[in-house]
C-alpha cells in the first residue's frame, strides 16, 4: 500500500500562484519517481511534470510552458509543485503519481501509484 498525501490545492485568481504538496512515505519518495497530473473536465488525463531520484526532471512544455516548477524535499520525503501565472485553463484536479524506479514517460499507464487529487480552480 503505497500512499500519496495531497495538499494546498485551492480557489486562485488568475495570475496568481498556488504550490502543492504531495508526502509519500520514505521508501516510496528514495526509490520511485514522482510527478503531478491534471485532469480538467471533460478531459483526459495529463502530464504535468515528474522528478526522479537523480533529482532530473521532465516537464510537459504544452501543458505548463514554463509556468511550473516540480521540486523536492528529501527530508521530508514530499515533492512540491509551484504554480505561477495561472490561468483558467489551468483548473483541473491536480494528482500526484508515482512510478517504480527512473520513470521519464508522461503517459498515465505508466505510473503506478494515485493520489485522490486535489482541486485547483482558476477564476478569471
Amino acid at each position: 500500500q503505497v500512499q500519496l498525501v495531497e495538499s494546498g490545492g485551492g480557489l486562485v485568481q488568475a495570475g496568481g500562484s498556488l504550490r502543492l504538496a504531495c508526502a509519500t512515505s520514505a521508501p516510496t519518495f528514495s526509490s520511485n519517481t514522482m510527478g503531478w497530473f491534471r485532469q480538467a473536465p471533460g478531459k483526459e488525463r495529463e502530464f504535468v511534470a515528474s522528478i526522479r531520484r537523480d533529482g532530473g526532471t521532465t516537464i510537459n512544455p504544452d501543458s505548463v510552458k514554463g509556468r511550473f516548477t516540480i521540486s523536492r524535499d528529501n527530508g521530508k520525503n514530499t515533492v512540491y509543485l509551484q504554480m505561477n501565472s495561472l490561468k483558467s485553463e489551468d483548473t483541473a484536479v491536480y494528482y500526484c503519481a508515482s512510478g517504480i524506479g527512473a520513470v521519464f514517460s508522461m503517459s498515465v499507464e505508466h505510473w503506478d501509484y494515485w493520489g485522490q487529487g486535489t482541486q485547483v480552480t482558476v477564476s478569471s
